[in-house]
């Protein structure tokens, strides 16, 4: 089980996502076609797991299983899809003490336009982006260490905010 820890938005968070992107633009040299910051360390006063979620589009993303060995390297651990088909996942940090969440995906597919929307939608509605940042302040202190429940609790609310998202894209 990993410790379900959410602290406070902490204003490095910005700066600890433009140095990870650097490094993934010359790692990835000509397959990237955009980074972005995602997830609750994206999203301006937003209590979040400290743990930057960092979307890569990429051109091919079968080519980037190429990358796998440059990538250990460097510090990233790969996990494949790891549920989501088409996606490349990898953790920076250790299993226990990640940093760095890297979600890869090919240019077009949905999930670039759905994780975008979600960010998007909650960082240009707040009365959302307070119940979202109270749900998962009660989840870790109800879950402190079960991840698995953290993330089940989260889920429909997720939903909801994805289907709003869509409706306001």
């Amino acid at each position: 089980m990993r410790e379900v820890k959410v602290v406070p938005y902490d204003e490095k968070w910005p700066k600890m996502f433009n140095l990870e992107a650097e490094g993934l633009r010359r790692l990835l040299t000509n397959e990237i076609i955009g980074v972005n910051h995602i997830g609750s360390t994206s999203i301006p006063d937003m209590p979040a797991k400290p743990i930057i979620d960092v979307l890569v589009e990429v051109k091919n993303i079968q080519r980037i299983d190429q990358f796998t060995e440059r990538l250990a390297v460097n510090g990233y651990k790969a996990f494949g899809e790891y549920g989501i088909p088409g996606r490349r996942f990898f953790i920076k940090g250790t299993l226990s003490n990640r940093t760095h969440h890297i979600h890869m995906f090919q240019t077009g597919d949905k999930e670039i336009s759905r994780h975008l929307a979600f960010r998007d939608f909650l960082i240009a509605n707040h009365h959302e982006a307070l119940q979202y940042g109270a749900l998962k302040k009660k989840l870790a202190k109800e879950n402190p260490v079960n991840i698995e429940k953290y993330i089940q609790g989260k889920h429909d609310f997720i939903q909801k905010i994805d289907r709003m998202a869509a409706e306001w894209n």
